[in-house]
C-alpha cells in the first residue's frame, strides 16, 4: 500500500498574490524583452535573467547598470513596460491558477505585482484569468520588491495584519519581500525552490484553500 502524503496546512486571514510566475507564465515575453535590452547594453543575457524576475524594471536596471542615473532607468523602464504590454505571445496561466482564483471568492485576497496597471491587466486577460478586486501595482508603491512596501500595502488595503497574510511568490525578490513584511510565503515553481520560502509547490494544482466560519483561511499545500 502506498502512503498518502499529508498536506502542509497554513492558516491566515488573507492571501497576497504575485502575478508573473505565480498566476501567469510570462517567461517567454520577459526573456525576449530583457535579452534584447541586454544586447543593447552589452550585457550577458543569462546574467541579466538572474536579476530581473520579481523586481520592477527600473530596480533591475539599477542593479545591472549601477553607475547610470536613476532617471534614465525610469525612462528606460517606461519603454520596457510598453514593449512588454504589446507582446502577449506565449503568455499562459500557471497550471491550476483559474481554479485557485475561483476558490478565493469568499477569501480576502489582493494582487501584488511589479507590473503596472496596463501590463497586469493585459497579461491576466491573455492568460484568461480574472483580476482580483484589490490590486497593488507598480503605480501604487515607491519601492520595488524585495522591499516589503507592496505586500504591506496589500495587507493594509484588506484591513489585515501582515502576520495574518500568506504570500504566493515565485521569485527571490518577491520571497524576500514577503519575508521582510513578516508574512508566511508559499513558493510557486522551480525558481522559488532556491530562495527557501516556508513551503514550495510545483504549481497551483497543489494548493487548496478553505475559509472557516470564523474567517480563518486554511491553505492546504501538497
Amino acid at each position: 500500500m502506498t502512503a498518502t502524503a499529508v498536506p502542509t496546512v497554513l492558516t491566515a486571514r488573507a492571501l497576497l498574490l504575485d502575478m508573473d510566475g505565480t498566476l501567469v507564465n510570462s517567461d517567454a515575453v520577459v526573456e525576449r524583452c530583457w535579452r534584447r535590452w541586454s544586447e543593447r547594453h552589452g550585457l550577458d543575457g543569462d546574467e541579466v535573467m538572474k536579476v530581473v524576475h520579481g523586481r520592477q524594471g527600473y530596480a533591475s536596471m539599477a542593479v545591472l547598470l549601477p553607475e547610470r542615473p536613476m532617471e534614465q532607468n525610469h525612462a528606460d523602464n517606461a519603454r520596457m513596460l510598453a514593449e512588454e504590454t504589446a507582446d502577449m505571445d506565449g503568455v499562459l496561466p500557471i497550471p491550476g491558477a483559474a481554479a485557485f482564483l475561483a476558490s478565493l471568492s469568499r477569501v480576502p485576497h489582493a494582487l501584488v505585482t511589479s507590473a503596472d496597471v496596463a501590463l497586469s491587466t493585459a497579461r491576466m486577460a491573455a492568460a484568461g484569468l480574472p483580476l482580483p478586486d484589490i490590486r497593488v501595482t507598480a503605480e501604487s508603491v515607491g519601492e520595488s520588491k524585495p522591499h516589503p512596501e507592496g505586500f504591506l500595502k496589500g495587507a493594509a488595503e484588506l484591513g489585515v495584519a501582515p502576520e495574518d497574510c500568506i504570500v504566493f511568490e515565485d521569485s527571490g525578490a518577491g520571497i524576500a519581500a514577503g519575508r521582510a513584511a513578516g508574512m508566511q510565503v508559499v513558493g510557486v515553481g522551480a525558481r522559488a525552490d532556491f530562495h527557501e520560502p516556508d513551503v514550495v509547490v510545483r504549481d497551483l494544482t497543489q494548493v487548496r484553500v478553505e475559509r472557516a466560519a470564523d474567517g480563518t483561511v486554511r491553505v492546504y499545500v501538497g
